[in-house]
């Protein structure tokens, strides 16, 4: 049976696409390896813009994840500087006429939103399916499953939305491994946040805290090295230790929880699509999390590609002009947003005086250029044009 679409993955990502063509009249199969029933392993949180936000009221998804209490927070406002150096700026939703810059949400509290979703648009997903090998031929693709008992399946298109499973044919993906750490952790508040962000670069690595309920996450770029002398050291010396690398700005520290690590790398798939098969999300690029911009990537590949499939005729789906196009309209978007984030790692991860200093001065030029911070802040939250 040759489907119209299938979706490797029904995590965020490709649980977007799926509910972005739920009224499109297509035959579309969601494969996911999770069996059914079964929230996410483990939780995290997550960074999303403003223009996240929009996709997911289109989806008909926000409302039922906002309801879930403490699972969304608001950021309201990004303070950006840099340690051992002048220079510091400060993003503000009211500068946009917006209600938040964006939301630190719980992986756990969306994914079960997206399921409900999918559940109500009777979209059909095949749970306990991982996929092994995707590929595709001029007419088709074709998608084996690790069940070696599971017959394979073909579509008119497959769309890999899952970054750590399927070997797709005529894919590469490159791998820059940044030798580097993000050691994340619960730190506790004396006082309210008021959806204050902090983003700070250090010639170690960039560091963020996000407010998340009534605490603060914290994401800090080390060396594994630096990360298990860190990690070693008691609640109070983490503390003073965190306190002393943000300086004056932050106050009012008083616990820590949940400390752990993972490796830090920027995965580029080269191209993102092939015969019959596109790569979105993570699949089509992993980037540091310096600036929270890559789960919002991959959303904004989810609602363009279902925008692309939409505009197709049916015999159209996946063919090779339909997949150049949405490449090419990705383009501008996607290599901005790796470029960005990479390029902030390369600049702010040295200690370099002769780079500390310009990059200061970039910082003061920004705040002091109302039309440029503003340019340059809905880049952010709704992506390259």
């Amino acid at each position: 049976m040759l489907h119209d679409l299938i979706i490797v993955g029904a995590g965020p990502v490709g649980a977007t696409l799926a509910l972005s063509l739920r009224e499109a009249d297509l035959d579309v199969v969601v494969l996911d390896a999770r069996p059914a029933g079964t929230p996410s392993k483990s939780d995290r949180s997550l960074a999303l813009s403003h223009g996240a936000r929009l996709i997911f009221e289109r989806l008909g998804v926000w409302s039922h994840l906002a309801a879930t209490g403490p699972a969304v927070t608001p950021i309201t406002s990004v303070d950006i500087s840099q340690a051992g150096g002048f220079g510091m700026t400060r993003l503000t939703a009211s500068e946009q006429d917006l209600p938040a810059l964006g939301y630190v949400v719980s992986y756990r509290a969306l994914q079960a939103s997206l399921d409900a979703a999918l559940a109500r648009a009777n979209i059909a997903v095949r749970f306990g399916a991982a996929a092994k090998e995707v590929g595709g031929t001029a007419t088709y693709a074709a998608v084996t499953l690790q069940d070696a008992a599971a017959e394979s399946l073909t579509a008119r298109l497959c769309v890999v939305a899952d970054g750590s499973g399927a070997v797709v044919a005529g894919v590469r993906r490159e791998r820059r491994d940044y030798g580097q750490v993000a050691l994340t952790a619960r730190i506790g508040l004396a006082h309210s946040h008021q959806g204050r962000a902090f983003e700070r670069f250090t010639g170690a690595g960039p560091m963020a805290l996000l407010p998340e309920g009534d605490h603060y996450g914290l994401v800090w770029t080390m060396t594994p090295a630096r990360a298990e002398c860190i990690l070693a050291l008691s609640d109070d010396e983490f503390l003073r230790s965190l306190a002393m690398h943000f300086g004056s700005c932050v106050t009012g520290l008083v616990d820590v929880a949940h400390r752990r690590t993972f490796p830090l790398a920027l995965e580029v798939a080269r191209p993102i699509v092939g015969a019959r098969v596109a790569m979105i999300g993570n699949a089509a690029q992993a980037l540091h999390p310096v600036a929270g911009q890559g789960f919002n990537l991959g959303l904004r590949d989810a609602h363009e590609l279902a925008q692309a499939v939409i505009d197709s005729q049916r015999d159209a789906i996946g063919t090779r002009p339909m997949l150049a196009a949405y490449a090419r309209g990705r383009a501008p978007d996607r290599l901005a947003g790796i470029a960005f984030t990479h390029g902030l790692v390369q600049l702010f991860g040295t200690d370099a005086p002769f780079v500390r200093w310009p990059r200061g001065l970039a910082l003061t030029l920004l705040d002091a250029m109302p039309a440029a911070k503003r340019a340059f802040t809905r880049a952010m939250l709704f992506g390259v044009r």
